[in-house]
């Protein structure tokens, strides 16, 4: 396999294990602790709406529904999950997917609660880093500790890919 293709196999394969370990926790805490996980639906609801020029909401939860909108926000999930999984063998190249190691994949996965912080929150309404929301607090720590478990989980997709598909 050349390494083109080499590096969107593992990305894709990395990407979709991180991002269903980050689901799997948040349906642990379901039933664990019946702390609602977050609803995709509004990712696709976000979506879209970008064709009518809405990019921001005061209100994800009550802007008007788009058809559709459950299974869009699911692929978009999964499809940021594999962008993500991408910027971190772009960064550690190819060989950290071969031989991974922990640090990489927590620092990437940290990092990625920048995109709910900054972007997602305050245009479903939320405000940044959550500032709007009854406990902001509850919130953050919520969302850095789920990037935290996609952190994990690019780990342990990564381990998994490299068994799967050794050099």
């Amino acid at each position: 396999m050349n390494k083109q293709l080499e590096f969107v196999v593992r990305a894709a394969a990395i990407g979709t294990g991180a991002t269903a370990v980050m689901d799997l926790w948040g349906l642990f805490l379901k039933r664990t602790f019946a702390i609602t996980p977050f609803d995709y639906a509004w990712v696709g609801r976000w979506i879209g709406h970008f064709p009518r020029g809405r990019f921001a909401h005061a209100n994800i939860a009550q802007a008007p529904r788009i058809r559709g909108e459950t299974p869009i926000g699911w692929v978009a999930h999964y499809a940021i999950g594999i962008v993500f999984a991408a910027l971190l063998m772009g960064v550690w190249g190819l060989d950290w997917a071969r031989h991974p190691t922990l640090l990489p994949a927590l620092v990437v996965g940290m990092s990625t609660v920048v995109a709910p912080f900054f972007v997602m929150q305050p245009a479903f309404g939320a405000g940044i880093a959550a500032s709007k929301t009854p406990n902001p607090s509850t919130a953050r720590l919520r969302g850095l500790m789920t990037h935290l478990s996609f952190g994990v989980g690019l780990y342990v997709a990564a381990l998994l890919s490299a068994l799967l598909f050794p050099v």
